[in-house]
């Protein structure tokens, strides 16, 4: 198991070897990876894609999936390619989409076809007082060296 997410919120299957693993027929949330440094840190993976699927036998993997060439080049070989899944319990394909926007906030992994903002501006939350609330303590500024996708 591989815990993913803000806060490493969500448990993930594997990683296991994506060219040696059978997709089960599920929906689930899933994530491409490599080790980024298998001879320094063996179990630090890099993320490089993340979607979902209603079935994952239907998702065309393992190397015929649409990006399947993409995670090839990023990890520099097919056989460097692992996968973890996550089966969203009772989730929707609504529940799965949101799940997978935030790993891309997260990771912002390179084989992604979009990208997603971690980012707020002050008119998206507004100013409120309540009994339950606290000041914010994310910092609101953009991590040095990420574009924005609105202003480029």
């Amino acid at each position: 198991m591989i815990r993913l997410g803000s806060l490493a919120g969500y448990p993930f299957e594997g990683p296991r070897i994506l060219g040696g693993w059978t997709p089960p027929s599920q929906a689930a949330v899933y994530a491409i990876m490599y080790r980024a440094d298998p001879d320094r840190k063996p179990h630090d993976f890099a993320v490089i894609d993340v979607d979902h699927a209603d079935d994952l036998r239907e998702a065309r993997l393992p190397f015929s999936h649409p990006r399947a060439r993409c995670w090839e080049r990023r990890a520099g070989d097919k056989w460097a390619l692992h996968i973890a899944t996550y089966e969203v319990p009772g989730g929707t394909a609504a529940h799965r989409e949101q799940i997978v926007r935030e790993l891309i906030a997260v990771y912002q992994p390179g084989c992604a076809p979009e990208q997603y903002d971690q980012s707020w501006e002050d008119e998206w939350i507004g100013s409120y007082e309540a009994p339950t609330t606290a000041p914010l303590t994310t910092s609101r500024e953009r991590p040095e060296g990420t574009n924005n996708p609105r202003t480029g």
